[in-house]
């Protein structure tokens, strides 16, 4: 390639494609990035056309990415991280601390365990100590001062003016399409288990609207339920990760579930410097992408 010394791999585009690969779409990213489609159109063209190649597909029932954009993205993850550990490490200080932290299982594996690796890296003197709980556990700890912070998922009305949101999702009644549910009497419901604020809700709510929900298979895990909803075992509350195209969504007959929203939520207690340089630190990640992914 003769004129590779000329070409350059602008960091903006790259952060671009990352919140259209996050997002699902041009248009959602942009909406997150509060941008207008088109300036995000512009940028990730100029990057195509210095690149010679088309990265995204325009094609109607095409995947989003080209093979060309599919290969770039890899790079572009681990270019970004580089790039930001860079300008972090010139303007990091003597940071020491500790930090009592709870998530979820589904942010272990997510943006934001990438995140914590490099403020590890970045800030060897800080500890930070993590706890694997389910949301309604973590919320309870956090009210009791066991923990400085939690990343928890709450209903979208419940968000607080301090928390910092992550990742907005909606919440879905499903069911196997050969499930006939019953004219009238109990439908089967796939349940997380009793700490789930989901189940919690169905039950309420679901009395309230004249809907008997019977608990028939209960289970810690999103896999476990997915599975049993494929087995068309009943009806099951499930969020947009993990919903599947063999699925059928209920509009009728069930209330409408709320809206689901990922929080970094702080304890109500003492400022705690280290706990207040993580927290800026996946703001900004925020800020640049409109939201972090999670795991599906």
């Amino acid at each position: 390639m003769p004129d590779l010394p000329t070409r350059r791999l602008d960091i903006d585009a790259l952060r671009m494609l990352r919140a259209i690969r996050q997002h699902g779409g041009l248009t959602r990213a942009a909406g997150a990035l509060g941008l207008t489609q088109s300036a995000v159109s512009h940028k990730v063209k100029r990057l195509e056309t210095s690149l010679g190649c088309d990265l995204l597909s325009r094609r109607s029932g095409a995947p989003v990415f080209t093979a060309a954009g599919e290969e770039l993205l890899d790079y572009a993850g681990r270019i970004l991280g580089l790039h930001d550990e860079a300008l972090l490490s010139l303007t990091r200080t003597d940071l020491a601390g500790r930090i009592l932290l709870g998530l979820t299982e589904d942010t272990t594996c997510s943006d934001l365990a990438r995140i914590l690796g490099r403020f590890r890296r970045l800030h060897p003197q800080v500890t930070v100590r993590t706890r694997v709980r389910m949301s309604l556990v973590l919320r309870a700890m956090l009210e009791r001062g066991e923990i400085d912070a939690a990343i928890v998922q709450v209903f979208a009305h419940e968000v607080r003016p301090a928390d910092a949101v992550l990742f907005r999702e909606g919440l879905h009644w499903v069911k196997s399409p050969g499930l006939a549910l019953p004219g009238d009497g109990t439908i089967p419901f796939l349940s997380f288990d009793d700490q789930c604020f989901y189940r919690r809700w169905a039950l309420d709510i679901g009395q309230d609207g004249g809907a008997v929900l019977e608990t028939v298979f209960e289970c810690a895990s999103a896999a476990g339920i997915v599975a049993a909803v494929g087995a068309g075992l009943g009806v099951a509350l499930l969020s947009d990760r993990h919903l599947r195209p063999e699925m059928e969504v209920i509009r009728d007959r069930l209330p409408d579930p709320p809206a689901l929203a990922y929080v970094v939520r702080r304890a109500r207690k003492a400022r705690n410097p280290a706990l207040d340089s993580l927290i800026a630190e996946i703001e900004a990640e925020i800020s640049r992408y409109g939201g972090l992914s999670l795991a599906v």
